[in-house]
């Protein structure tokens, strides 16, 4: 070989050398991302997906984000939480009151008419998991953002108008709290995630069942009922926490400067972008049943006044259970009605 050839060979040699470098320093790191919604639900397509194409695009390509939506890397949307703790997955969304009972504080944020505005409620959890949360419950986990959903909604077969149409109603309640709470108004609930929803409602094994306004496209849900009831005022019936966690030791293993993007696109800003986003999508939602003819009944006043006041035993149980668990939880509902106020609820 000539030395014009060993030049050669050495420039091609070094090229394919720093394309490799640049190709392994491009896409440092790999997550994979689980949750329970199927892609086109409001939560997947307009909040998970943006907020990886951020990171992906603060990173210049060294962060990739993989979506694995509807379960479809096995196990049960209850188990989201631990398979992220475990390193099953780096990262999961899921409803925090799925994993019944481990994570008592946060249900302050789910109890009857705790939640007026959505965004105010999302920075107040937001703001608890920051100074207390994180090093608390979720201490196993690195919590990315934590945020709420628009008003529950009670959808049904047969319609409830009042108090008492809610006696020996079998209903789908999402949370430990929220079953309680639709025990105490009279109902008979069953718990389940929302993708069983469907089904439970079509085999009859419930009457209804309650979410916001947004997933109900989703499941299809104007089309597996056709009554719908609202509450009148500033204060929602209920509201269930959602949190995005990662796992602690993928996280801190991160380069400080990729951490650094990460929470850039994460935090306070991922928790108020994502109840906005949930919250915006109630109204086309509602639309859909609207215009399939079904029924909405929104309660006046008066009627609300009735259902705070049978809720109430509701907030006493939790009190008392959080006192028997060391946590003062009158103290608590103060600090997070303060906290919702603080932020402009």
């Amino acid at each position: 070989m000539n030395k014009r050839n060993l030049i050669k060979g050495a420039i091609a040699g070094f090229v394919a050398a720093a394309t490799l470098a640049g190709a392994s320093y491009a896409q440092e790191v790999t997550l994979r991302l689980h949750q329970f919604l199927p892609p086109p639900a409001t939560v997947p397509k307009d909040i998970l997906v943006p907020w990886a194409k951020n990171v992906e695009a603060a990173s210049g390509g060294r962060i990739a984000i993989q979506h694995f939506d509807a379960m479809s890397l096995g196990g049960r949307p209850p188990e989201l939480m631990d398979q992220a703790r475990d390193g099953v997955v780096d990262l999961s969304m899921t409803v925090v009151g799925y994993t019944s009972g481990r994570f008592p504080q946060t249900e302050v944020f789910e109890l009857p008419f705790m939640m007026t505005n959505p965004v105010a409620t999302a920075a107040a959890y937001w703001e608890l998991v920051e100074t207390e949360l994180q090093a608390g419950e979720y201490k196993d986990v690195k919590v990315l953002g934590a945020w709420v959903h628009g008003p529950g909604v009670i959808h049904t077969k047969d319609g409830v108008n009042s108090l008492e149409d809610m006696k020996g109603l079998t209903m789908r309640g999402p949370t430990r709290i929220i079953n309680d709470l639709l025990s105490e108004l009279g109902a008979e609930p069953v718990g389940m995630p929302l993708p069983a929803i469907p089904e439970a409602i079509s085999k009859g094994v419930v009457k209804g069942t309650v979410i916001p306004w947004e997933v109900t496209p989703a499941i299809r849900l104007s089309e597996l009922v056709g009554h719908h009831t609202e509450f009148s005022g500033d204060e929602a019936l209920y509201a269930a926490a959602l949190v995005l966690v990662m796992n602690k030791a993928k996280y801190e293993a991160l380069p400080d400067d990729l951490k650094a993007i990460i929470d850039a696109e994460s935090g306070a800003k991922l928790s108020t972008f994502a109840t906005q986003v949930m919250w915006d999508a109630d109204a086309p939602a509602r639309e859909i049943a609207v215009k399939a003819g079904n029924t909405i009944v929104e309660l006046d006043a008066a009627e609300v006044a009735r259902w705070k006041e049978a809720s109430r035993p509701v907030v006493d149980r939790w009190i008392a259970d959080m006192d028997a668990k060391g946590i003062d939880g009158k103290a608590l509902i103060e600090k997070a009605k303060g906290l919702i106020k603080k932020h402009g609820g």
